[in-house]
């Protein structure tokens, strides 16, 4: 297929792929709705949705990069949806000392540059791992 037509194809995929990653995460999300947040200011919440669309992407450009088909970045970029609501449930379990939903909706920077790091620094990890 001519690159050119793949990668308009590519990228309709990365933004449906995010579009139902991000629809996935609001309803993971109970205490706030992400956009109400972000069109409020909290930084925070932006700061953790930056890192997941940027780490389904990374993900994504792993699946492109080593994938002989178009069907196996379809595959790749579920699995890395999957993986990274893994990793930020796994994150709210993990921190016991408070909880990461409460304290994103709460504006803490802090929680809200851990999470991007999570996500970014796994999907690495994930992306990697595609071969």
């Amino acid at each position: 297929m001519e690159p050119f037509l793949l990668t308009i194809m590519y990228f309709a995929i990365a933004i449906a792929i995010v579009v139902i990653g991000l629809a996935i995460f609001e309803v993971l999300t109970k205490k706030y709705k992400d956009w109400d947040e972000i069109l409020n200011g909290n930084k925070a919440v932006a700061l953790s949705i930056s890192g997941k669309i940027i780490g389904i992407c990374i993900i994504l450009a792993f699946a492109i990069y080593n994938s002989f088909a178009v069907t196996e970045t379809l595959i790749w970029g579920g699995i890395g949806v999957v993986l990274q609501l893994a990793a930020y449930v796994l994150f709210e379990v993990l921190t016991r000392k408070f909880s990461v939903e409460e304290q994103l909706h709460k504006g803490n920077l802090a929680v809200g540059i851990i999470s991007f790091g999570v996500s970014v620094g796994l999907a690495f990890v994930i992306g990697a791992s595609i071969t």
